[in-house]
């Protein structure tokens, strides 16, 4: 799969070539962050850091509230390593620190190695400092520590001129059970597809932002069908993970889907189908995963409207119900609640609203019996959720807040106030 990049120098998102020449100054990279999502995690590298002339941590912090990601640059020791992972980061990169020592003291599934690498020799501090060690002898070290290894070829980095695909396998082979990242000069959908085959990831900067290569054909390129009409049988959930129906998918309408960040799909019927058109249950693009087989979709949506069904339900399958939908029943009530409803009471009375969330915790706190405790725990997340509304908030932000939390690898002592 691939894995866009975003390289920070002064708070910008920058493309260096080969490491040292600025190419390219994008800009602010919230935006960028946003549009690289739909990948899925985005790899930040903060060359400041790296370099050791300064830090990005302010925006970087900012990013990891917009996407997930695995954070890279200037990280020295295991307190850094460790604070990036209690920030939200998803895995942090280690390069000149990848050393036994502290990576025993990372949870390894969340440390990749940089292995940055000059015609074939390590090199360490922001590329500038040769170690005299190849890759493969690196990877021996290192392997059985860590849950990936991100190998880049710094003399292609940001020239457009093709990846080492001849040496992809071997590494790959020689990583064992570490999942192997490559970077530096990946310009095509055709080496994001052959890396993938290979079971590897393809970390690409310059291509995405000079056009070079689009997102949403990086994203298709592992994709195989053995259907006639080459089509991909596309799975779209709602931001809990709820299936909401089932859609067919081509490369171009992948294509047209991250390009809008919108629900683009391809119908039998009609070709390129964008959803909500003339309905107007439109559908903000969130995530797109491939499966393990490569042959079918997810797409994970924020739906607006009545929902995805044509028959005006939430679902293909009828209504959803549980808490999402009682959520969105609050947040609808919240910007038209019917006159005389108990909801539109609180909204206008923010008083009775804190003493019922007061009311209500107490009483769940003293329940004692299954039951009660179901029933007082109902009446609190009722209150909670006009609470969440009335600032505008969604339990989505909610869920993804707790996502973030169970990330942190210091966990905070929980006294009472």
């Amino acid at each position: 799969m691939i894995v866009p990049s975003i390289d920070l120098m002064g708070g910008h998102a920058v493309q260096l070539v080969g490491g040292k020449t600025l190419e390219l100054d994008a800009g602010d990279p919230r935006p960028i962050a946003e549009r690289f999502a739909v990948a899925g995690e985005v790899a930040v590298v903060d060359l400041d850091a790296a370099l050791g002339r300064g830090s990005n941590e302010d925006v970087i912090r900012d990013l990891l509230r917009r996407a997930p990601c695995r954070v890279g640059g200037g990280i020295r020791t295991v307190e850094q390593a460790r604070a990036w992972l209690d920030a939200g980061a998803t895995k942090v990169v280690l390069g000149t620190a990848a050393q036994p020592e502290i990576l025993r003291a990372l949870p390894r599934d969340r440390v990749i190695a940089a292995l940055d690498a000059v015609d074939g020799e390590v090199v360490v501090r922001g590329w500038q400092e040769r170690t005299g060690r190849g890759i493969a002898e690196r990877m021996a070290e290192l392997r059985d520590l860590v849950g990936g290894l991100l190998v880049t070829f710094v003399e292609r980095e940001g020239r457009l001129g093709g990846t080492r695909l001849d040496a992809a396998a071997e590494l790959v082979r020689l990583a064992g059970a570490a999942r192997v990242t490559f970077a530096g000069g990946i310009t095509t959908a055709d080496e994001v597809a052959a890396l993938d085959r290979l079971g590897a990831d393809a970390q690409v900067g310059m291509a995405l932002y000079k056009g070079v290569l689009d997102l949403g054909d990086a994203l298709a390129a592992p994709l195989t069908s053995d259907r006639p009409d080459g089509l991909f049988p596309t799975i779209v959930v709602d931001e809990f993970g709820a299936a909401l129906g089932l859609a067919y998918s081509s490369r171009a309408s992948v294509r047209e889907a991250v390009r809008r960040r919108q629900g683009v799909y391809h119908s039998r019927e009609r070709g390129l189908w964008i959803k909500g058109a003339t309905s107007g249950a439109t559908q903000e693009l969130l995530r797109v995963a491939l499966d393990c087989d490569r042959d079918a979709l997810r797409f994970t949506v924020r739906q607006s409207g009545a929902g995805f069904c044509h028959g005006g339900t939430w679902t293909c399958w009828g209504p959803d119900g549980g808490l999402p939908a009682l959520a969105r029943r609050i947040e609808q009530r919240v910007r038209a609640a019917p006159e005389g409803s108990y909801t539109r009471r609180l909204l206008a009375d923010p008083g009775l609203l804190r003493a019922k969330l007061l009311e209500e915790a107490g009483e769940l706190a003293e329940a004692t019996g299954r039951e009660e405790a179901v029933w007082e725990a109902a009446d609190l997340v009722y209150f909670a959720l006009v609470t969440l509304a009335r600032a505008g908030g969604t339990l989505a932000e909610v869920a993804e807040e707790l996502d973030r939390r169970d990330r942190t690898l210091t966990r905070r002592a929980g006294n009472a106030k």
